[in-house]
């Protein structure tokens, strides 16, 4: 497994977004800026051509133990390179007292206030400021009560 100093800047990307699409009423739009439906102006996702994403469980094995271990399932266009803040792949905690309670064998929660800045923020701001350089923005900004801006802030300092 390579050091995780090697890790810091990684090559990304992937070639299987397929396209924009309304999670409203379903209209679907070419990879691009745009993030509003032109038709009803709801949020558009991203989808991916899941058949010919060919991936198993072993490429990821002795990747870098953040959200870029999975670079190919993000929708990043494959020229970028990012600063790694090591975001993501945060621990899972066992928590027998809160399972007893709730009448479960077993409970885990994922304890994301190990990300950079505490919040589980830190895995889509990492992306965003990745597609914000993609489209050669020069400045990032976000609308927030605190915790994604701390993260975008973060990611974009870094990037």
């Amino acid at each position: 497994m390579a050091d995780r100093k090697s890790w810091r800047c990684i090559k990304l990307g992937n070639n299987y977004v397929k396209a924009l699409k309304c999670r409203e009423c379903g209209s679907e739009y070419p990879p691009s800026k745009a993030y509003v439906c032109q038709h009803c102006l709801g949020p558009l996702e991203v989808t991916y051509a899941i058949s010919s994403i060919k991936i198993s469980r072993e490429n990821f094995l002795g990747r870098p133990k953040s959200i870029w271990r999975y670079h190919e399932l993000l929708p990043l266009n494959g020229k970028s390179s990012t600063v790694n803040l090591e975001a993501g792949y945060t621990p899972l905690r066992r928590c027998n007292r809160l399972a007893k309670v709730l009448g479960l064998k077993t409970l885990y929660v994922k304890d994301d206030t190990v990300n950079p800045t505490g919040s589980f923020k830190d895995r889509p701001a990492a992306v965003a400021v990745l597609k914000a350089i993609e489209f050669k923005a020069e400045a990032v900004g976000c609308a927030s009560t605190g915790n994604l801006a701390a993260a975008i802030a973060a990611h974009a300092a870094k990037a």
